[in-house]
């Protein structure tokens, strides 16, 4: 069946569909920060690069990215469908991705970046969170 708006149209209403961000790589993350008591953690901070999490005090900045989003090498794929227009936005990002890490590690930040697959163990996860935490004290 064929669209019933124009493809200007169809652009405009879709512009306008905003996401819920990656809420359940956060809420996982949130669990596993609960679950092993870490804590002074912060969501929706206004830091470049707007990461998922920043420990203020330790000046750590906690992204977690979205295998297909950021081009995992273990889960990553681009799609058959537009694949040209799928691998140069999947670039951006992780151009993107690189570009904030230095500014923020420039800003004197360290940035921990997680696999949105690694959540699936929360100690692992933790474990490494708090490696990070205790080289910033």
């Amino acid at each position: 069946m064929a669209d019933v708006f124009s493809v200007k149209q169809r652009s405009q209403i879709m512009a306008r569909v905003r996401g819920t961000e990656n809420a359940a790589t956060e809420l996982r993350l949130i669990a596993i920060f609960e679950e092993h008591r870490i804590k002074g953690w912060r969501r929706k901070s206004m830091l470049f690069g707007k990461p998922d999490f920043v420990f203020r005090t330790e000046r750590v900045a906690l992204f977690v990215d979205g295998c297909f989003w950021h081009g995992c090498k273990i889960h990553g794929a681009i799609p058959k469908t537009n694949a040209a227009f799928w691998q140069a936005k999947i670039e951006k990002n992780r151009t993107r991705d690189k570009l904030v890490g230095k500014r923020l590690r420039a800003s004197r930040w360290v940035v921990l970046r997680l696999w949105q697959h690694e959540l699936k163990d929360g100690q692992k996860v933790a474990n490494k969170v708090r490696r990070v935490l205790r080289r910033t004290q």
